[in-house]
C-alpha cells in the first residue's frame, strides 16, 4: 500500500510517500526543509512533490501517517490539519505517532537514550527509550536539567535529537549526530502493524503538552470618557 507520512512538530517540515507491504517499509520519495516559520508554506508542495515523483495522484494513497508531536502549537496543527483534510477528503485511515518516538526508535542501540527536541522558552520536548526504543518515560516538556536527571535515573548512555544538540552541556550526554528530527520512515515503521492489519483510523490528537501562547482577550477597555 501506498501511503503518505507528514510531520510538522519541529523545524523541519517533511513529508514522504512509502510503500508498506508484509515484508516492510520502503521510502519511494521524501522532502525536507528545515524553516521554523514557514511549515504552511512548506508542507503542501512538499506533499505535491513526493506524489509527483512517485508518479501518482492522492487518490492512489491507501492510508495517511501522521506525527502527533509534541510540538508548537502553530507548527504542529499544520501538519495535523493537513493529514486529517486529506484523509477526510480522500475516504482513507489517518494514523497518529509520537513524533518524539520517530528520533528514539532508530537512535536505539542496546542501550537507554534520550530523545528531545526544542520547545522554546528555553525548555524541550523530551522522552526516554529503552535499548529496544520502546518508549519508558514521557512524552514531558521541561527545562533541560530536569530531563538530564531523569534520563540519569533510567541510565540513559546517549541523547538525540534538535533538543539534545542545543542543551547538550546541561544534558551532559553523548550526543548523535543523527536522527536530529523525526524520521518519516521510522514514523511509518512505527504504523506499520496497523496499517498491515487495516486497523480502523484514529483521530489525530495533537501532543501540545502546554497552551498555546495565544489566549483570547478577557475584555474590552473602554475608548469613550
Amino acid at each position: 500500500m501506498l501511503v503518505l507520512v507528514v510531520d510538522s512538530s519541529t523545524p523541519a517540515v517533511i513529508a514522504a510517500v512509502v510503500e508498506v507491504t508484509a515484508a516492510g517499509v520502503e521510502t519511494r520519495a521524501h522532502r525536507c526543509a528545515v524553516d521554523a516559520r514557514a511549515h504552511g508554506e512548506l508542507l503542501a508542495p512538499h506533499v505535491d512533490a513526493v506524489l509527483a515523483d512517485v508518479g501518482v495522484r492522492p487518490s492512489s494513497l491507501d492510508a495517511i501517517v501522521a506525527g502527533l508531536g509534541p510540538g508548537p502549537f502553530t507548527g504542529l496543527r499544520v501538519g495535523l490539519a493537513t493529514a486529517a483534510t486529506m484523509g477526510q477528503a480522500l475516504g482513507v485511515p489517518t494514523y497518529g505517532v509520537c513524533s518524539l518516538d520517530a528520533i528514539g526508535f532508530p537512535a536505539a542501540a542496546g542501550e537507554p537514550v534520550l530523545a528531545a527536541t526544542d520547545a522554546r522558552r528555553r525548555e524541550i520536548y523530551w522522552a526516554v527509550y529503552d535499548g529496544a526504543g520502546q518508549r519508558i518515560v514521557g512524552p514531558e516538556v521541561s527545562v533541560p536539567a530536569v530531563a538530564a536527571t531523569r534520563a540519569h535515573d533510567l541510565a540513559a548512555t546517549a541523547a538525540v535529537g534538535d533538543g539534545a544538540h542545543r542543551y547538550a552541556a546541561t544534558l551532559g550526554l553523548p550526543v548523535a549526530d543523527e536522527p536530529r528530527y523525526p524520521a518519516a520512515l521510522a514514523l511509518a515503521m512505527l504504523a506499520a502493524e496497523r496499517l498491515t492489519a487495516g486497523a480502523p483510523g484514529e483521530p489525530l490528537t495533537p501532543l501540545y503538552l502546554r497552551r498555546p501562547d495565544a489566549v483570547a482577550a478577557a475584555g474590552h477597555k473602554p475608548v469613550l470618557p
